[in-house]
């Protein structure tokens, strides 16, 4: 595990030990089967559902593309693939879009908590209020809240006036509902992007942690990347037979100055706060700069650092694909037509992890958070 990344696990494994020793045990195996270069895998730490492509908010940041008529597993396919995969217990992430919109997300979460693993939701918050009750007694562990500011930068980034208020009118009914429960779940943890928008004035989420009686609050470096990196892209694209069109939403300018951004990160890290706060990825003040000024910065930031998501993550989209990464179109199958066991080391998986593994990381990966997590 990256030592940069080891401040935001400690804080989990006080929270829940259980979690944090499968992590381990899991991540540890997948690393030695990294190095055995075979390109085949012991089963994923973790699993994200990516229930719907849809999404409630514009927000300026944000680089996925919005697919309002794409398709969806249903809830009892949903239920099925959870069925198959919890032979192996991995953690459950579940995402979009917006994953609250799809109908049968509540019913979901209370499903896997009914199997007995471990379930995170990412969500942009205008729902929670809705469905709070039901996400307190479903025993959800985490709900992962983004959030870019106060009231005022938050709806401006978002587009959409009044979100702020929603969201913190669910954040606060779940406090009300986990006191009366007597429960610590769902861990309450706010995410901030980092952007031109609100990188200037990043201290007011400290506050907003405090009115939300948050857990954590972490703060995400923004992911871009510039024209350049993506023709080189494109050379990795023709060896899989594959595209990453889906980076293009992310071909942007930061517009942000790194060294005035390092002082607001090393101010807020210095306070004391009844909630743990950190940077992902946590750069030293060199990498912070290389990351923002230099769009041209190559392959990876690090010349020695490799991507291991493929090797420990796999990410199951709303038309069934099974892929090992967030932003390429290359899939192992679907899981409507085939197990799960039989998809993860299937000669598509095999071929994608031997070739990633020679590369260490792909053009794209410079700015991908996942490319930092491992």
């Amino acid at each position: 595990m990256p030592l940069i990344n080891a401040k935001r696990f400690l804080y989990k494994s006080l929270r829940q030990p259980s979690y944090a020793f499968g992590v381990l045990s899991k991540r540890a195996e997948a690393y030695l089967r990294y190095l055995a270069g075979s390109g085949e895998s012991s089963y994923p730490e973790s699993v994200t559902l990516f229930l719907t492509h849809r999404c409630n908010l514009q927000c300026r940041m944000c680089g996925q593309k919005r697919r309002a008529d794409a398709p969806e597993l249903s809830l009892d396919n949903l239920k099925a693939i959870v069925d198959d995969i919890s032979s192996f217990r991995p953690n459950i992430t579940l995402f979009g879009g917006e994953p609250m919109l799809h109908e049968g997300c509540i019913d979901l979460i209370k499903y896997i908590k009914d199997k007995g693993m471990h379930c995170l939701i990412i969500t942009n918050g205008l729902l929670v209020e809705d469905h709070a009750e039901d996400i307190v007694e479903g025993g959800l562990d985490e709900l992962n809240v983004s959030i870019d500011g106060d009231a005022g930068t938050h709806d401006m980034i978002r587009g959409h006036p009044g979100a702020f208020n929603k969201i913190m009118a669910g954040l606060k009914k779940i406090h009300s509902l986990k006191n009366a429960a007597n429960s610590v779940k769902p861990l309450v943890n706010l995410q901030c992007t980092v952007s031109k928008y609100n990188y200037k004035n990043l201290e007011s989420l400290l506050d907003v942690a405090r009115e939300a009686s948050a857990d954590s609050l972490t703060f995400h470096n923004l992911i871009f990347l510039d024209r350049e990196i993506l023709e080189a892209q494109k050379e990795c694209d023709a060896v899989l037979r594959c595209s990453s069109r889906d980076w293009e939403g992310f071909a942007f300018e930061p517009e942000i100055d790194p060294l005035f951004l390092h002082e607001k990160i090393a101010k807020i890290i210095s306070g004391k706060y009844s909630f743990t706060v950190d940077f992902y990825p946590n750069f030293q003040r060199r990498e912070l700069i290389k990351y923002y000024a230099s769009p041209e910065a190559g392959p990876t930031l690090s010349p020695q650092k490799a991507c291991l998501s493929p090797w420990i993550a796999a990410y199951i989209f709303p038309d069934g694909e099974v892929k090992p990464c967030l932003n390429l179109s290359y899939s192992f199958g679907n899981i409507l037509k085939e197990r799960f066991a039989e998809l993860w080391n299937n000669d598509n998986a095999v071929r994608f992890r031997s070739f990633l593994k020679k590369r260490k990381a792909f053009p794209a990966c410079c700015r991908c958070t996942e490319l930092y997590r491992y």
